[in-house]
């Protein structure tokens, strides 16, 4: 398994990025590099690929509303150019709370949006000519103009590769089935490796029998909290708020993806609660239902028996890059432990 790792979008801009040089010389394969709503994630990238020689850079995600399918291309090619192919666009369609309140972009047809946007890509970094048609992002034209307007163009930049790797960040099971056809990588959320075979085996089995040959084999991105070492079990509770922020807080009642997915996990009870909890505005309270079940499932905290038993079953889940968040004070301790986790999955 390739180990991975999450930038912290929140902290310093470029003091984040300096300890990124100590990770890669600790054994770290690639770095995430989120883009929420702090600053955007393409200037971190590029500063990353400027100060880093072997790590790959993956956008983690970039949201397919908030860039036309070309620039998407474009800037994707750019950066694989700036850091000498060492690039994976990672793209996922996020939710009507962050695309239509901080964006104020339609979410509409995510599905018929993500499978034109990597069409549309692989297109321009084949440098073939490009001429809008798509369904999902039509120019509104008054009719007497017509449609199609405009010169097909290609790129004119030759791109150091014309197959850039994607990675779509998905849950649902009409997406992942998606994923499994069309793109290199997956990266669900909240991966449980004891449920994904029942949750997402399905649609990954469907989305396997049509997907094209040349393709290499789904890479599955697990992310995972890391801690090593005795008496560490309660650091996972550091991990509550986050998940109720998302199974609680990311969408109203019916229309929150995460909290569709605990119920899949069979947390159906809890889910609900900490759904109410939240959205009444009770957060602590929401984030103290998080059953410790699922925590210590989906995380790589505890003694190193426990890590290397949690690795085995992801790997036998089917995960092939782990993206992990080492929980440390400085950048010495994270990359004693990026060197440890390592070294135990190699022993899985």
């Amino acid at each position: 398994m390739r180990i991975g790792m999450p930038l912290n979008y929140s902290g310093g801009f470029k003091e984040t990025v300096d300890d990124l040089a100590t990770y890669e010389k600790a054994g770290l394969d690639i770095v995430y590099v989120p883009e929420a709503y702090s600053f955007d994630a393409v200037s971190q990238m590029g500063f990353i690929a400027a100060k880093t020689e072997r790590l790959e850079i993956a956008s983690g995600i970039l949201q397919i509303y908030t860039r036309t399918p070309t620039l998407t291309a474009m800037t994707a090619a750019g950066v694989d150019y700036v850091s000498d192919g060492r690039f994976t666009l990672g793209i996922g369609a996020s939710g009507p709370q962050v695309i239509e309140g901080f964006h104020g972009v339609p979410y509409h047809a995510p599905l018929g949006r993500t499978r034109e946007i990597v069409d549309i890509c692989r297109q321009v970094w084949r440098r073939e000519k490009v001429q809008h048609s798509g369904k999902h992002y039509e120019i509104p034209l008054p009719e007497e103009r017509g449609t199609g307007l405009g010169k097909p163009l290609k790129l004119i930049n030759h791109p150091v590769r014309e197959r850039i790797p994607i990675m779509i960040a998905a849950i649902g099971p009409k997406n992942v089935e998606l994923v499994s056809e069309i793109a290199e990588a997956w990266e669900p959320i909240f991966f449980l490796p004891e449920k994904a075979g029942d949750v997402w085996g399905e649609p990954l089995a469907a989305g396997k029998a049509k997907r094209d040959p040349s393709l290499p084999e789904l890479d599955v991105v697990a992310q995972a909290p890391l801690a090593i070492g005795e008496g560490l079990e309660d650091l996972v509770d550091f991990v509550r708020p986050m998940i109720a922020l998302y199974v609680g807080g990311m969408g109203a009642k019916g229309k929150n993806f995460y909290n569709n997915l605990a119920r899949r996990y069979g947390y159906e009870a809890e889910a609900e609660k900490i759904q109410d909890l939240y959205l009444e505005g009770k957060k602590d309270e929401a984030a103290a239902e998080v059953p410790r079940d699922l925590l210590e499932k989906m995380s790589l905290i505890g003694p190193e028996g426990h890590v290397k038993e949690r690795l085995a079953a992801m790997k036998e889940a089917g995960v092939t890059t782990l993206n992990v968040t080492p929980f440390a004070s400085d950048a010495g301790e994270r990359a004693a432990l990026i060197d440890k986790v390592k070294t135990l999955a190699t022993e899985v």
